[in-house]
């Protein structure tokens, strides 16, 4: 269950980054792999109709992600697909849909994926217009899918390795907050 939890909250996480990454992870584990096995109605990501959809919106987003102020329309539009994206990869992810409730999974997904989304369009994205010009867009949009397809790999792969690591970055988080206080 625990483990399942984690899963959950690193494919969340990642939805806020790049709402296509962790569905499209999660696609391909299912249809190609023993690593993971989803049951209906989540059995539906694995189509290869859907898998081709996914490997098309990834496509779509991962350049409109690159392009100044494409950029900002597309985080735009993403800000009611990525909590979605989310929803569903947190429910896919726990495997604790027999044992919670779907919609109480779903809202954990929405609600962890919104946040990294906001934090990434309101807070970090301004703060790189703001100190490069514009230039640095596509490096952290480039450093933003990386992280998104390595945490959802992991998620799947090793999801105690994940919980590590969104561990360590609240207490991180934390001490920063708390540094900032007292300055």
């Amino acid at each position: 269950m625990i483990s399942g939890l984690f899963s959950a909250f690193g494919l969340a996480a990642s939805a806020g980054l790049n709402a296509y990454i962790p569905l499209l992870v999660i696609a391909l584990l299912a249809r190609y792999t023993d690593l993971l096995t989803l049951t209906p109605p989540w059995d539906a990501l694995t189509h290869p109709v859907i898998i081709g959809l996914l490997v098309i919106l990834a496509g779509v987003e991962f350049f409109a992600d690159k392009v100044p102020a494409v950029n900002h329309v597309n985080d735009a539009i993403q800000t009611f697909v990525r909590p979605v994206a989310g929803a569903i990869a947190f429910a896919v992810g726990s495997g604790a849909i027999g044992r919670a409730h779907p919609v109480l999974m779903m809202a954990v997904g929405l609600l962890v994926a919104g946040t990294v989304h906001a934090t990434k369009s309101l807070a970090m994205r301004p703060a790189v217009t703001l100190a490069t010009g514009g230039a640095g867009h596509t490096p952290v949009s480039i450093a933003e899918d990386v992280v998104a397809t390595t945490v959802s790999l992991l998620a799947v792969v090793v999801p105690l390795l994940v919980g590590l690591i969104l561990l360590l970055g609240a207490f991180g988080l934390a001490l920063r907050f708390r540094r900032s206080r007292s300055d």
